[in-house]
């Protein structure tokens, strides 16, 4: 089946973070929304009819995970990643985020020390300081077009932290560490007695030739020292089902979380979500391999324009996932300039560069998981505002 990424869908007044939540954070509800992280494409056909097919049973009761929803999701990570998970390694957990604060809550303590590599998804250090635990921001390194990990900073940094909260892979810049980085990672958190955190809801989304690697199958000190949290959500486009899940492989670290989460009821998820969950990791292959050479040709084609159209506006070509972190210092404005230029000349909302922690400074996040029509016509806005035309 072919699917069709090119229809333009309005996505107005169906309470959309990213189209009716404009008002609230732009002040103004007249933008093009390039920002929130979902996409602008419809949720694929077999998510959709699962749940239409449960509706078709008119008793929404109390609901226990549907028969299958932990052997597909080991059946896809096997697949797609080449990861051997248990299915007693699995706990449904309502959103990554909340996934992260239950973590934290369970491993660490107030005042605790937490790291995060900047820049970063902000919720990271949002969430650690909002649980009063310190957010210890180590900055990574951009050179060559991509971020790096500047691994002696980093060893002095996880001095005394309980946690290292790790996006694999990385948002902003989409990059998708390597083995040999995830392992030395793991070696550093292992000598520190930190505990590794790793949010991994872009894998799915890691564009050929590059291979994600799940950071606890790198070595031995991984798989025993980490909490990972993955979801179909971002991939499917499917984030408002709040269909996430936590693995991890060693068992006193499981027991510890298992407890915790079942305490307070955290693991008992919805209805739908356990549905959805299901038909997309046991239907989505041959719909996600052409979503991604989709967004191949988006990012190729938003490369590509602003090297003819907008020179002094670079980007870091993602590696993952359907956001391009645009370099724009070359343009010489102040952050708040910057932004004003993206919202009032060109009518785009973008996430600011700053969000995601101080080196952000002087780029702009556009989210490019949309029809090629509609990229189209936010780059052109954009050029005109830039070049004054």
């Amino acid at each position: 089946m072919t699917y069709n990424f090119d229809e333009l869908i309005d996505r107005r007044h169906t309470g959309s973070v990213k189209w009716d939540g404009m008002k609230n954070a732009f002040g103004r509800d007249d933008l093009t929304a390039m920002w929130v992280a979902d996409m602008d494409f419809r949720t694929p056909p077999f998510v959709m009819d699962a749940l239409r097919q449960r509706l078709e049973h008119e008793v929404l009761g109390y609901a226990m995970p549907c028969e299958g929803w932990d052997t597909t999701i080991c059946h896809w990570l096997q697949k797609r990643h080449q990861w051997e998970v248990r299915p007693d390694w699995l706990t449904f957990v309502p959103g990554i985020v909340r996934g992260q604060a239950f973590a934290l809550l369970c491993f660490t303590n107030p005042g605790d020390r937490v790291l995060v590599m900047t820049p970063v998804y902000h919720p990271f250090f949002l969430v650690t300081e909002r649980l009063k635990r310190e957010a210890v921001r180590s900055p990574l390194d951009l050179r060559d077009g991509h971020y790096h990990i500047d691994f002696d900073r980093l060893r002095h940094d996880l001095q005394g932290c309980k946690a290292l909260v790790l996006c694999n892979p990385h948002n902003p810049g989409g990059r998708v560490w390597t083995v040999d980085e995830l392992r030395r990672i793991a070696e550093l958190c292992q000598e520190s007695g930190t505990l590794v955190i790793s949010d991994e809801i872009h894998a799915d989304l890691t564009l050929p030739p590059y291979k994600h690697h799940p950071f606890a199958t790198v070595s031995p000190a991984a798989a025993s020292n980490s909490v990972t949290f993955m979801a179909p959500s971002k991939t499917f486009n499917m984030p408002g089902v709040q269909s996430s899940f936590a693995i991890v492989p060693d068992d006193t670290l499981r027991a510890r979380f298992q407890q915790f989460m079942e305490a307070g009821e955290f693991c008992e998820g919805h209805l739908f979500a356990y549905i959805g969950c299901k038909a997309a990791f046991e239907h989505g292959e041959e719909w996600l391999n052409q979503l991604l050479a989709y967004i191949q040709g988006n990012i190729d084609f938003t490369e590509s324009y602003l090297r003819q159209h907008i020179p002094a506006i670079g980007m870091i070509r993602p590696q993952a996932s359907f956001l391009v972190f645009l370099d724009c210092r070359q343009l010489g404005l102040e952050q708040e300039a910057l932004e004003r230029l993206f919202a009032d000349k060109a009518r785009l909302a973008l996430n600011t560069g700053t969000t995601f922690g101080e080196p952000g400074r002087g780029f702009m996040r556009l989210n490019v998981g949309c029809p090629r029509a509609a990229l189209k016509q936010a780059l052109d806005q954009l050029a005109e505002a830039v070049n004054g035309e």
